[in-house]
């Protein structure tokens, strides 16, 4: 561990463990072109759309940028109506029956009377108490952790090269809206914290709502990066002769377990008292592969 991420924590009240990874690359290297394109969204059901488009874009091929704000709005939905409210002793809330067609009801369930996301500090302020939309789920969300608690300070945000290198940036949903003023305003008076990841949420469904999500990107060739429900997707692909001879991608959950990184920067700032949260954390970090919060001391029993 670098000394950087070494003095984040002393001690940390709980250790993240992540199952092996799947050797994606095996399966597809070897194959055809067509075969690996097919396969690849098969893989992960979570992160269908996006996969299919960084394989598109790698490929130079046109990405399907409603399957992307499908999957996106699908997935804060199911967090704001259900996972976050089960893991917070709260009532789920009913789906809009028609929200993948009808945008102005999913704006009516996420934003309320408003119909949009507020657009400053202040109106991000007045929502979180105006028992509007999911402000609810929110508001209990800040109950829940104190200001300064299971934050991850000091990221970058990803770009299309960062999402490759070895150190740490924060590859998530907040990171595609970090400058805007109203998530500005709330980091500076909570931490990059849960409510801040939380309220993330609220703008990425607007942007999927309104056509403003990050298009999908072919930096160089053989290489996508698209926007996805966790945060952003990149794949490189090689080929010869119509067959797959390199394969690599980072998912958001890659960089979210990376040394450093937004997991166990969290991970240190959640006092060992404050230990039951560590579900309702990783609820909203969200990672699409198994993870497991254990206690120091039962790992060493």
């Amino acid at each position: 561990m670098s000394k950087a991420a070494a003095s984040l924590r002393p001690p940390l009240p709980l250790r993240a463990d992540s199952g092996p990874r799947l050797p994606v690359a095996r399966m597809v290297i070897g194959r055809s072109v067509g075969e690996a394109a097919a396969l690849l969204p098969r893989l992960f059901a979570l992160c269908r759309a996006a996969q299919g488009a960084a394989v598109a874009a790698a490929l130079g091929q046109p990405a399907d940028a409603d399957g992307i704000r499908q999957e996106v709005i699908r997935d804060h939905l199911m967090k704001f109506h259900l996972g976050l409210p089960r893991l917070m002793q709260m009532p789920a809330v009913r789906l809009p029956d028609d929200w993948q067609s009808d945008r102005a009801a999913v704006a009516q369930a996420v934003f309320g009377p408003a119909g949009r996301a507020p657009d400053s500090a202040g109106a991000l302020a007045a929502f979180l108490v105006s028992g509007h939309g999911v402000a609810p789920v929110l508001a209990r969300l800040a109950s829940l952790f104190s200001p300064g608690e299971a934050v991850a300070e000091g990221l970058p945000a990803v770009t299309a090269r960062s999402i490759w290198g070895t150190a740490p940036v924060e590859n998530s949903v907040a990171a595609r809206h970090v400058a805007h003023p109203a998530l500005t305003g709330l980091a500076q008076r909570h931490g990059r914290g849960p409510l801040w990841r939380a309220a993330a949420r609220l703008y990425d469904i607007e942007a999927a709502l309104t056509g403003s999500l990050p298009p999908a990107q072919a930096p160089v060739p053989g290489e996508g990066l698209v926007p996805a429900a966790r945060g952003a997707y990149a794949m490189r692909i090689g080929t010869s002769g119509g067959v797959v001879t390199h394969f690599a991608r980072v998912t958001p959950t890659d960089s979210l377990l990376a040394e450093g990184g937004v997991l166990e920067r969290s991970l240190a700032t959640l006092p060992a008292d404050r230990a039951l949260l560590g579900g309702l954390l990783l609820e909203v970090l969200d990672p699409c592969s198994p993870v497991k919060l254990v206690q120091p001391e039962a790992a060493h029993a």
